[in-house]
């Protein structure tokens, strides 16, 4: 069997610990298609945070208890430079973090892609799947954002991080993305699938740029795979993370059923076949959309591999 799954920052990198484990159990082929859309240049160095969080958490990197970042990780370099007054000060980055950028920016700098980039990379780490970031080409979120009357984009990091999503905003722009091609290997992957699933991952932020690369999401809406998703929203509440404040932008309602109304089924021009939802919200009802409900919180990995085998056995290949 060949799973794909559409994933980024916490919630994807969760989720991806229990596709791996069921992946592991069935002798599947698990490949994750990753957000590039957090990716930013600070201090001169390229930062992908989606791509950073999938692979420290599937290598036993990742800080359990911030949920992002190294565990252990120590902050001389941030401490330095905010005491020569550096900007960006709003973003930290952690010592051990910096290395791995230093290294992802001289291989791109000496003319590497980024999936290249991410496979050397994942030599040291063993995530145990297959990372893949959506595009090699530049994909950066945009804020388009109100400050002192006036509109402006700003990255999505520093509306999420600096402001903390606090500051007016009226939508957001994939910028790159309508020409950007898959990375190599994305369409490969998903044309060989026999499931492709949507991770509990934010829906606007997470999961909506890799599908606005024109080829993937065609690649998904026309597949033969049946496409699966899970609510990243459990009741009215995003699992975790901002994805509330992201939808009010997006003027879509913070339920299960908004989230799944936002991609839309592959019957009526989206990319959906099937919707995994909380038994908090047993009931909801989808068109063209089959519904399920069980346990959604990853508390732990059995807990997370028992949501993707649900998954799985919603598409019909398990």
């Amino acid at each position: 069997m060949r799973i794909v799954v559409l994933a980024g920052g916490i919630g994807g990198a969760r989720f991806l610990l229990g596709v791996r484990a069921v992946g592991q159990e069935l002798g599947a082929e698990v490949t994750a298609v990753v957000n590039v859309g957090d990716d930013v240049t600070l201090h001169g160095l390229r930062i992908c945070p989606d791509l950073d969080s999938v692979m420290y958490t599937l290598g036993g990197g990742a800080d359990p208890e911030r949920g992002w970042g190294r565990v252990g990780e120590t902050w001389t370099v941030k401490e330095e430079l905010a005491a020569y007054g550096a900007e960006p000060t709003w973003f930290g980055l952690g010592d051990k973090d910096i290395a791995t950028h230093l290294v992802r920016t001289r291989m791109l700098d000496a003319g590497y892609p980024l999936s290249a980039v991410t496979e050397a990379l994942c030599d040291r780490w063993q995530p145990g799947i297959r990372m893949l970031p959506a595009s090699d080409d530049r994909v950066e979120t945009h804020a388009v954002v109100e400050v002192d009357g006036a509109s402006r984009a700003i990255h999505f990091q520093e509306w999420w991080i600096r402001h903390r999503a606090e500051i007016p905003t009226s939508r957001f722009v994939f910028v790159g993305a309508e020409a950007a091609k898959p990375a190599a290997g994305v369409l490969d992957a998903l044309a060989a699938a026999d499931v492709v699933l949507v991770a509990p991952s934010n829906p606007v932020v997470s999961v909506a740029p890799i599908l606005a690369v024109p080829a993937i999401r065609e690649a998904v809406a026309t597949g033969t795979a049946p496409v699966v998703g899970v609510s990243p929203i459990i009741g009215t509440a995003p699992v975790r993370g901002m994805a509330d404040k992201c939808l009010a932008v997006m003027d879509v309602e913070c339920s299960p059923a908004g989230v799944a109304g936002l991609f839309g089924a592959r019957t009526s021009g989206g990319i959906l076949d099937g919707w995994l939802v909380d038994e908090t919200d047993t009931g909801v009802e989808v068109p063209g959309l089959t519904v399920r409900a069980r346990p959604l919180w990853m508390t732990d990995v059995p807990a997370t591999s028992a949501i993707v085998r649900e998954a799985l056995s919603l598409a019909g290949v398990a």
